[in-house]
């Protein structure tokens, strides 16, 4: 991208009229119109400001956006390899913030990383744009600007600064800057994204804000799990690719090197990192073709939302229930999966199990999770045979203790080889097309990225997403229930 962004962004600064820089007092901007002047005069850059794709994004929007922290105080950058200038936007927007007096910390998915969008900012990679501009505010660097002397922190005398942090949990938990800028936060760490985002603190009158920026390639990685986050939380998404930045379209990016690229890469390398299509790796536990036939839209389509009320149909006299719980331990979320056993004649090929209702809720006390177990299964076996099977692993008999008597539930303890065993049972029943759901996109997002390791690996790295640990809980009891049903199936606790 450099040596693009550098011919590309050259020709916006060398267009400025040059002045050298004065004493001259900074105003800072108030409007987007005022913003994009002021980038443009101080910094030398012109910020495409063309939204080309109709679910995308001017690269000047999401700047805009977070300059002035509007929508929240966290933001999700989304962009193309490279093409997406993701890099040297987060350099301009640190600038532009330090020289309206915020303190600004940088952290990338290495340490390298934040240096590079430090050598942006210097001048390093794009010649006469950032502090190398005719008409940037160098006045304000303390003890002066030399060309190749501003590394790890930059620091202004009107209080702002720029620092570029190590990738590392002690780096990242010290300074509590009011904007914190991470770029390729796919290449991050998770443990220290998390640490990381603790930093910011509101002074003065300026708004604390944190921008998370990458390209997403790696289905297993931060940015996948970051943006899950941003969906749970309403975090705003601010998408672009290359076409945003083609100067067919006013931006800085020639054509001709768009039609290079797609030679030099393979076709799914570059649907993923420059059409910023959804990555597709290889270990991934469930087969995708298969998690897209388990959820269908014609029974229906939800987001799974917290507490959000999923039922497709009524119990029903007569008919056999299956429920699977997963409880909430710590961060994760408490998930009740209540399936219709269709009831297949011997022979007969086709689903085994529908999903018909559907509750993820919070991290409760455990008289209130339990209760909200007992409602659901009660309300089903009033005139119909069950079966129950919930996640014991790690709290003992926390959960049987508060469980009513009239309540049967098998606890299992999803550790060595049972787990195996369940979850490999589990995925082969998906695959072989025995479970069928609505379309729910919580959970459907959770087979979708759910990789191998997530699902065998034991370990604080990996998770086993709760929506999988609930459904091959109740797919578990399904196989091995009964095979007479005379009487309501009960199990000992």
């Amino acid at each position: 991208m450099s040596t693009l962004l550098r011919e590309g962004l050259n020709r916006a600064g060398t267009s400025l009229k040059a002045k050298s820089p004065t004493a001259r007092k900074i105003v800072a901007p108030e409007t987007n119109d005022e913003l994009w002047e002021f980038v443009r005069y101080n910094l030398g850059i012109e910020i495409p400001r063309v939204k080309v794709c109709d679910d995308h994004v001017a690269p000047f929007t999401a700047f805009s956006s977070a300059f002035f922290a509007r929508g929240g105080p966290i933001h999700v950058w989304k962009a193309s390899r490279g093409f997406g200038g993701k890099s040297f936007n987060l350099a301009a927007l640190s600038m532009a913030e330090a020289i309206c007096r915020a303190k600004v910390n940088l952290l990338g998915g290495s340490g390298e990383q934040a240096e590079r969008v430090l050598d942006y900012m210097n001048g390093e990679e794009v010649a006469d744009v950032m502090w190398l501009a005719p008409n940037a505010p160098r006045h304000l660097i303390k003890g002066g600007f030399e060309k190749g002397t501003l590394k790890r922190k930059t620091e202004l005398v009107n209080g702002g600064y720029v620092r570029a942090l190590m990738a590392s949990t002690r780096s990242v938990r010290g300074p509590h800057p009011e904007r914190l800028r991470l770029d390729e936060i796919d290449e991050m760490d998770l443990i220290i994204f998390d640490a990381a985002m603790g930093q910011t603190m509101s002074l003065r009158d300026i708004p604390a804000h944190t921008v998370g920026s990458s390209t997403w390639h790696n289905a297993n990685g931060t940015m996948t799990e970051v943006l899950k986050r941003a969906e749970e939380n309403g975090w705003p998404l601010y998408e672009w690719c290359y076409k945003e930045n083609l100067q067919s379209n006013g931006g800085w990016l020639p054509d001709a090197e768009v039609d290079r690229k797609k030679i030099e890469v393979s076709h799914v390398m570059f649907k993923v990192e420059y059409d910023l299509q959804e990555p597709n790796p290889a270990d991934r536990a469930i087969q995708p073709e298969s998690v897209e036939a388990m959820f269908k839209k014609d029974l229906g389509v939800y987001r799974g939302h917290r507490d959000e009320k999923i039922q497709t149909r009524k119990p029903t006299r007569g008919k056999i229930y299956i429920h699977g719980t997963d409880w909430a331990k710590r961060t994760d979320w408490t998930i009740i999966l209540t399936y219709e056993d269709l009831e297949l004649d011997e022979g007969e090929d086709g689903p085994q199990l529908e999903l018909v209702e559907f509750l993820r809720t919070g991290r409760h006390k455990w008289p209130r999770m339990v209760a909200m177990h007992d409602e659901r299964v009660k309300r089903y076996a009033e005139n119909s045979e069950y079966y129950s099977c919930h996640d014991e692993t790690g709290i003992g008999d926390v959960v049987t203790d508060y469980m009513s008597e009239a309540t049967e539930s098998l606890g299992i303890w999803m550790s060595g080889r049972l787990r195996t065993e369940v979850l490999t049972d589990y995925v082969a029943a998906v695959e072989h097309g025995f479970i069928v759901c609505p379309d729910i996109e919580w959970m459907r997002k959770e087979h979708e990225y759910a990789s191998v390791d997530d699902l065998f690996t034991t370990g604080s790295t990996f998770h086993l997403p709760d929506t999988i640990a609930a459904a091959a809980l109740a797919y578990h009891i399904f196989k091995n229930r009964p095979k007479k049903r005379r009487v309501r199936a009960t199990w000992g606790r």
